[in-house]
């Protein structure tokens, strides 16, 4: 609350010395205070100097009443006399003061909102950046779109004469691998409510922006023709929290593993069920923690044949789940060791090659197969066992499945200090091995079908290894307060099939895997929650068709 305290003070003595006539005390008052007390008020501008001389006239006029007759005893004590008006003018200017800065405040009336409000906080983000895309003269331009064309699927994909034989290839969609995209800018909105609706349970909503429903962007482009942007719902999830060391999350929500985005983007959010435990070890410095999760990647069924098409079939659900275990070892005031190992399986997600079927089916047997969703640099395969027509020319349709298996190990292992005049020092690694992946495996998965991705000089070449490194120095550890800074630096190898392409960083390399390189860059808080941003990556495949590509971002981002 802000008071004028010398108003208010003068008139809270005032209101002491009118308790009472006659008190016993120890010192004798001084005849003059009443007199004091007047005028100081007047200085203050409590009193018109005009009231002030009718108030110390009336002060007068009524104490000598009221002494008159009465005879002093020895021990008391005479104490001047505050009319009646002063203190009611006094009691009127100090209720108004305080119910000026308690409706200024907004604490005279705690019960004008409802219960509920007070329970529940909103948070967000808003950025703005600009992004520079330049590619290499000397990158291929015949690199296949597998993400739109498997938008599309089934697709197109070949044409034969009457005899069955391959006459031709259909038109396919091609990446941009050569044409600079300069000055596209893009922006990102998100806006999140927690309600804490008892002790140990909470549930969130967060809305956030995007171009399309991708898992790994909220970002949005500015243009088109100023129409209005799309929000998506980006989470919503119940929380029960039944001690303070242990939570358990069910719907949409955050990743709640330790990861880096060479495996998660930052911006994917998961579908399913997830338990979070962390606790301090009794007697140390080590803070022990451990992370389950279920996670239902998509849920289709196998429609059959053409001929059985209007049965569903056998339901196929893909699902992702996660174990982690880590710990925290805080070695002294100023550094701390972390250190974390995962272990992830994706059920399902991997292409299936389908029984042979006509190339005038509609569907067939293993198309629930195919991806809902990919980036690139996976090793795709055609999943449909197409017969070749026999009797016409025409083409046939098919869809791409993933050749590889994903059962990954997934390492992390960090540590940050303080050096030099205290600045923040963090250095941290991710080792992630594919441990599904086998060359001989995916051949004979495929058996007679036909790879489409990742062959270079007719032979097919792949990995399933992946690492980062990242390292960073600045004010502190995070970059939030006015005046914060931090550079960082780093490299990443993911070869094509260490990890699901779909869902690591969208930014480097253009999203997905079989790519290497480095980046770097700084940030600067302008103001608290209010950060601006520069980063620049360079990024070449590992394997296959050559595709080089750099990216400039500079970006303002705002929090609340």
């Amino acid at each position: 609350m802000k008071y004028q305290p010398h108003r208010l003070s003068l008139a809270l003595a005032a209101c002491l010395m009118c308790s009472s006539a006659l008190v016993a005390a120890q010192p004798v008052a001084s005849d003059n205070a009443t007199a004091n007390l007047i005028r100081l008020l007047v200085e203050q501008g409590v009193l018109q100097p005009e009231q002030a001389a009718s108030l110390l006239k009336q002060a007068q006029d009524e104490a000598s009443s009221a002494t008159k007759g009465s005879v002093a005893q020895p021990g008391d004590v005479r104490v001047p006399y505050i009319p009646v008006t002063v203190r009611d003018q006094i009691r009127e200017e100090v209720k108004a003061e305080v119910m000026a800065t308690a409706k200024q405040e907004n604490w005279a009336a705690p019960n004008t909102f409802p219960d509920w409000v007070s329970r529940i906080t909103v948070d967000g983000d808003v950025r703005v950046r600009w992004e520079n895309r330049g590619f290499s003269s000397k990158n291929s331009p015949y690199i296949v779109d597998v993400a739109k064309l498997n938008q599309s699927s089934p697709f197109l994909f070949g044409v034969y004469d009457a005899n069955g034989n391959q006459t031709g290839n259909v038109s396919v969609p091609l990446l941009n691998t050569r044409k600079d995209r300069n000055n596209q800018y893009r922006f990102r909105a998100r806006i999140g409510f927690t309600a804490n609706i008892s002790d140990q349970w909470s549930a969130g909503i967060r809305l956030a922006s995007g171009s399309n429903k991708s898992p790994v962007s909220t970002s949005d482009n500015f243009g088109g023709g100023f129409s209005k942007k799309s929000f998506w719902l980006d989470q919503a999830y119940l929380r029960w929290s039944p001690t303070d060391w242990a939570q358990l999350t069910a719907g949409r929500a955050d990743n709640p593993f330790v990861s880096t985005d060479i495996l998660f983007s930052k911006d994917l959010n998961l579908d399913g069920f997830s338990a979070a435990f962390k606790r301090p070890l009794n007697n140390t410095d080590i803070t022990l923690r451990s992370t389950l999760g279920a996670y239902l990647i998509d849920n289709t069924y196998n429609s059959g044949m053409s001929s059985v098409a209007d049965s569903e079939g056998e339901t196929k659900t893909k699902w992702l789940l996660g174990a982690q275990v880590g710990a925290d070892w805080k070695i002294n005031h100023e550094q701390t060791l972390s250190a974390d190992l995962a272990y992830y399986t994706y059920r399902n997600i991997a292409g299936v090659l389908s029984e042979p079927c006509d190339y005038l089916d509609t569907s067939c047997s293993t198309d629930w197969s195919s991806p809902s969703f990919i980036q690139k640099g996976n090793s795709l395969f055609l999943i449909r066992d197409v017969i070749p027509p026999i009797y016409q020319a025409g083409s046939t349709y098919q869809m791409l499945g993933l050749a590889s298996r994903f059962n990954l190990l997934d390492l992390n292992l960090g540590w940050k200090g303080r050096v030099g005049n205290g600045l923040g020092l963090q250095v941290s690694g991710n080792y992630i091995r594919n441990l599904a992946y086998s060359k001989n495996s995916i051949e004979d998965r495929v058996r007679h079908s036909e790879l489409v991705t990742n062959i270079e000089n007719g032979h097919f070449r792949s990995g399933g290894n992946a690492w980062t490194i990242h390292t960073a120095l600045g004010k502190d550890y995070r970059v939030r307060d006015r005046g914060d800074w931090q550079v960082f630096a780093g490299y990443k190898y993911i070869q094509p099939d260490a990890v699901p392409d779909a869902y690591n960083d969208s930014t480097f390399h253009m999203g997905g895997t079989n790519a290497k390189g480095y980046y770097l860059g700084g940030a600067y808080a302008i103001e608290k929650d209010v950060v601006a941003q520069l980063r620049w990556m360079s990024s070449r495949e590992i394997y296959g068709s050559p595709l080089s590509i750099n990216i400039m971002q500079l970006e303002l981002n705002a929090r609340f």
